[in-house]
């Protein structure tokens, strides 16, 4: 076991303020922000018992999960871009970035030619900020009914990203909109018992996200010693 008890001492604070705020510590993923980051700085965080690590290089984390234990779930964390899609299909247990309706029918065109599954989020702007990607509520909410048409897909919930402010009720206020976002879209999804998630928290941010709801924090300065970017 690492001697380094970085992960398991994150682990128990988020697990004590998930109780504080009534909620059930078990709900929360924690996915280590790992981009950038050499195979043995993973390795202690794995050996703490760490399963989920985020990248946002599809050749990065193509090379790590060749060096890394089998049984890590990668996550995609990262902008995808279209051209890329192909090579990013079924290498991640979960992309994160889904960006627009465009994305996501490339996403399923490439899962149906391997006869794959996708698992992916929908990337919500809901900070109206015009630098975050994304669409906003609205629109996804426009062309929600052609994504469900759309085969090879797994929707199992929203991600957003909370402006880089000090200002706790903005922060607040963007997660709290994916929360209710994603409670609008229950009533209109097919497989409600699947859309689950809300990836939403950072290092800066993340108690906050607890509050609102986060089921997956994207923590990456906590854990390796320097701030992730978006």
């Amino acid at each position: 076991m690492s001697t380094d008890r970085t992960y398991l001492l994150f682990r128990e604070k988020v697990h004590t303020l998930a109780k504080e705020k009534g909620r059930d510590p078990n709900e929360i993923t924690i996915i280590a922000v790992s981009k950038t980051h050499p195979i043995e700085r993973i390795r202690p965080i794995y050996e703490d018992g760490c399963r989920d690590f985020g990248e946002n290089r599809i050749p990065e984390a193509l090379d790590k999960k060749v060096a890394a234990p089998s049984d890590i779930r990668w996550h995609f964390i990262g902008s995808l871009q279209k051209n890329k899609v192909n090579k990013a299909v079924g290498q991640f247990s979960l992309i994160h970035s889904v960006d627009s309706f465009e994305l996501a029918k490339k996403i399923a065109e490439a899962s149906e030619r391997l006869n794959v599954i996708t698992p992916i989020l929908l990337q919500v702007n809901t900070s109206g900020e015009a630098t975050k990607h994304g669409l906003s509520p609205e629109q996804w909410d426009k062309c929600f009914d052609k994504l469900q048409g759309l085969t090879h897909l797994d929707l199992q919930g929203l991600m957003t990203m909370a402006p880089l402010t000090e200002d706790k009720t903005i922060i607040h206020k963007t997660f709290a909109n994916l929360r209710i976002f994603k409670e609008t879209l229950l009533t209109r999804i097919d497989n409600k018992n699947g859309f689950i998630h809300l990836s939403m928290g950072m290092s800066h941010d993340y108690a906050i996200a607890i509050e609102e709801g986060a089921t997956l924090l994207r923590i990456g300065s906590v854990l390796f010693g320097n701030r992730e970017s978006p």
